[in-house]
């Protein structure tokens, strides 16, 4: 899987939420909550190529890693999250 469409969600210290790609040096949007972010981020990873979506808490700490498709995960773990 190619790792240019990685995208990561975290919150920033003025308390928006930040939808980034990883080899970007700027956010790509910034939201109000945590939800609209991801939606964001899924929606601009299926739009080109799919890739893989990195979601932080509030404390900084990874809370889920999710393949958004149509990118191939090479060994698809089963889903204990959803």
């Amino acid at each position: 899987m190619s790792s240019k469409n990685n995208r990561t969600v975290y919150r920033r210290p003025d308390g928006r939420w930040v939808n980034k790609r990883n080899d970007s040096d700027k956010a790509s949007s910034l939201h109000d909550t945590q939800r609209e972010a991801q939606g964001a981020a899924k929606e601009m990873l299926r739009n080109s190529g799919g890739g893989e979506l990195t979601t932080k808490g509030v404390n900084g700490r990874i809370n889920s890693k999710d393949t958004i498709a149509p990118a191939k995960d090479p060994n698809p773990p089963k889903d204990k999250e959803h």
